[in-house]
C-alpha cells in the first residue's frame, strides 16, 4: 500500500520492530533490518522507526512475550515521530492493538484498526489461551475495535461479522498484488512424468499442511511436493514426512526470481487453510491472490469467502480436508495434464479484484473521508 500512497504524495512514518523472523532471529543484514530507534529510509518514501525484539523460541508464549515487549517500546517510538493526521495499527501481532490505541489517544488523532485476521474468533478456534487469560484477550481485542474511528478487515465476512457486534465503521480492502510485478508464466510441461506441488507459505496450525504431505504419501514416486517457508508446525512437518517416506521436499523462505523459478516449476499450487475453525469462513489466505496472478492451477483445501474466490476466479479445484481426497485429484491431474493449462481467468480476477493501485485507492479514500478532505479519486 505504501508504494501507492508515495505516489499520491501521502508521507508515511512507521513503527516496527527490527525486522526478524518470527523464531526470533534476524531476518536481513543490520542494514537492512534497521537498528533500535534509528530511522531508516523505506522502500518508497516511508521512513522507518525500529524497536528492539526479544529473542525467543518458537514456543506461542514466547513469542507473545516478544510482541509484547515491541508493542511497549512502540508507544514512546511513536511519540518520536511528528505529530501524524492518524494512526493505522495492524494486527496480528495483537499486542500492537493496545499500543496503536494508547499513541492515537496521545497524539489526538483518529484511529485506525486493521484486522488481517478474524480476531478474536481465531483465538477462540486455536485455543492460543485459556480461562481467564483468553477473557481478558479478547475483551482487549474488542475494547479497540469498539473504540477505533475505523476498523479495515481483508474479508467482507468478518466485516458483517464485526457489525454484526456493534462495530460502527467497518470496511474492507483485501489483500493483493502488483500484477505488474507478477510474470504469466507458461503452462505446466503437457509430457513431464512426474507430477509436481507447490505449497509456498506459512507452516503454521492454521494450514493443516499434514494433510498435504500424506496425500502426497498416498500418491507416491509418481509426485514430488515442495514446501517452502518456515513456521511453528515446520519441524513436526518433516517429521511426519520423514515417518511416511513422502516424496516431500521442503526448502527456506524464497523471494523474487528464485520464487517465481519454483512457481514455473510447479503443476499446481496449494492454498490451505484448516476446516474444522469456523473463524476460517471469513479468512482468505494472503498467498491466493499471488498463486491467481501467475495463473497456476490451484489445489483449494479451503472453504467459506477463499473457497468462493478460487471458484469465482476459475482457478483450480476445492477439495476436502481428507489426505484421500486431495491424493485422488493429484491423480486425475496427472493423469489428463490439459486440466493444468489455465485461461487467464484468474489473473483477470486479480486486476479487478484485488490489485493495490485500486486497492489503495479505496483506502485512501477511506482515510481521507474519515479526516473530513477531499476523496483522492477527486484529486
Amino acid at each position: 500500500m505504501i508504494k501507492e500512497f508515495s505516489h499520491a504524495g501521502w508521507e508515511i512514518d512507521v513503527v516496527t520492530p527490527v525486522a526478524h523472523y518470527p523464531f526470533g532471529r534476524r531476518a536481513l543484514p543490520r542494514r537492512m533490518a534497521g537498528r533500535p530507534f534509528q530511522l531508516q529510509k523505506g522502500q518508497f518514501t516511508e521512513k522507518i522507526l525500529r524497536v528492539p525484539y526479544l529473542r525467543h523460541g518458537n514456543s506461542r508464549a514466547a513469542r507473545l512475550v516478544d510482541q509484547c515487549f515491541s508493542a511497549l517500546l512502540s508507544v514512546p517510538a511513536g511519540m518520536l515521530l511528528r505529530k501524524p493526521d492518524v494512526v493505522i495499527v495492524t494486527a496480528p501481532g495483537l499486542p500492537s492493538l493496545a499500543a496503536g490505541y494508547v499513541l492515537a489517544t496521545l497524539r489526538k488523532v483518529p484511529l485506525i484498526v486493521e484486522m488481517r485476521d478474524a480476531w478474536p474468533d481465531l483465538a477462540r478456534d486455536a485455543r492460543l489461551v485459556q480461562g481467564s487469560v483468553k477473557s481478558v484477550v479478547e475483551h482487549v481485542v474488542e475494547f479497540v475495535q469498539q473504540r477505533a474511528d475505523l476498523v479495515v478487515t481483508v474479508t467482507e465476512g468478518f466485516a458483517e461479522t464485526l457489525r454484526a457486534r456493534g462495530v460502527r465503521n467497518v470496511a474492507t480492502v483485501s489483500n493483493g498484488l502488483h500484477l505488474d510485478a507478477i510474470p504469466v508464466l507458461d503452462a505446466p510441461d503437457m509430457e513431464r512424468p512426474v507430477f509436481e506441488a507447490l505449497y509456498l507459505g506459512n507452516h503454521g496450525e492454521s494450514q493443516r499442511l499434514d494433510v498435504a504431505i500424506r496425500a502426497s504419501a498416498l500418491v507416491g514416486d509418481s509426485m514430488h511436493l515442495h514446501m517452502v517457508g518456515h513456521g511453528t508446525q515446520r519441524p513436526a512437518l518433516e517429521k511426519l514426512a520423514r515417518e511416511l517416506k513422502a516424496p516431500v521436499t521442503f526448502h527456506a523462505p524464497l523471494h523474487g526470481e528464485a520464487m517465481m523459478e519454483r512457481y514455473a516449476s510447479a503443476d499446481t499450487c496449494i492454498v490451505s487453510l484448516r476446516d474444522d475453525w469456523k473463524s476460517f469462513e471469513t479468512t482468505v489466505p494472503s498467498k491466493t491472490y499471488e498463486v491467481l496472478a501467475v495463473g497456476r492451477h490451484v489445489t483449494a483445501m479451503v472453504r467459506g469467502e477463499a473457497a468462493r474466490i478460487v471458484t469465482d476466479a476459475e482457478a483450480g479445484d476445492i477439495v476436502p480436508s481428507d489426505p484421500e481426497a486431495m491424493a485422488a485429484l493429484w491423480r486425475e491431474l496427472a493423469a489428463d495434464r490439459g486440466r493444468l493449462v489455465r485461461n487467464g481467468d484468474s489473473r483477470q480476477w486479480v486486476k479487478a479484484n484485488a490489485e493495490y493501485e485500486q486497492l489503495a485507492g479505496r483506502y485512501m479514500d477511506l482515510i481521507a473521508d474519515l479526516l473530513g478532505k477531499a476523496p483522492v479519486s477527486s484529486q
